[in-house]
């Protein structure tokens, strides 16, 4: 009889394959990864590997998965506290912890549009594309609406319009960013300006 083994294992094994994956897409990209690749990089056998994940879309889908649910379920416990300013908060969304643009872009972006722009014939990815909008949408919309609900925000905007074009700026910039050259794009520059065209829809007060 084979021992048995945690649930605490299994997680950890879990995550340690996925911390390695993670690694291996920002090196490879989407399409040039293979679960080989993974293998290697988390130090498994196929059969440890395929315990967990059925295929290589399965296991970008849980690494997409546990970065952006994370990121909502911890907004969400922050906006049941006391937020002593929305806006922070929604920069720090945004921009990271310290709330402030750099030049520095997501190191996934270029296998996360791979993913969903080589799949998007593919009715599971499409449906899954448009479940992971929603769910990034959700992560601004809830600061947003947070912010109008205390009149810290104006609200002579919809929460949720202004959130969409967050995620559209930030899709766009990790297009721009798959394609062109860091210099070109100017990504501190051009996330400095789009914080002042959010701080004139919501009517921020100067902090």
């Amino acid at each position: 009889m084979s021992p048995k083994v945690s649930k605490e294992h299994l997680a950890k094994r879990r995550a340690k394959i996925l911390n390695a994956a993670k690694q291996v897409f920002i090196e490879h990209g989407y399409e040039r990864t293979t679960m080989k690749l993974v293998m290697d990089a988390a130090d498994v056998s196929r059969g440890g590997l395929y315990q967990y994940f059925s295929n290589k879309e399965d296991l970008y889908e849980a690494l997409l998965e546990a970065d952006l649910s994370e990121a909502v379920s911890a907004t969400e416990e922050t906006l049941e506290t006391e937020v002593k300013s929305h806006w922070n908060l929604l920069k720090q969304k945004m921009f990271g912890e310290d709330g402030k643009p750099d030049d520095e872009m997501d190191p996934m972006a270029p296998s996360n549009l791979e993913f969903f722009i080589t799949g998007r014939n593919d009715s599971r990815r499409r449906k899954y594309g448009h479940e992971r909008y929603k769910l990034g949408l959700k992560l601004y919309a809830n600061v947003i609406i947070a912010g109008q609900q205390t009149g810290e925000f104006s609200s002579k905007h919809d929460g949720e319009l202004i959130a969409k074009s967050i995620v559209s700026f930030i899709d766009g910039l990790a297009l721009d960013g798959a394609i062109l050259p860091k210099e070109e794009i100017q990504l501190k520059e051009q996330s400095v300006l789009f914080l002042e065209y959010l701080k004139a829809v919501l009517e921020v007060k100067e902090e």
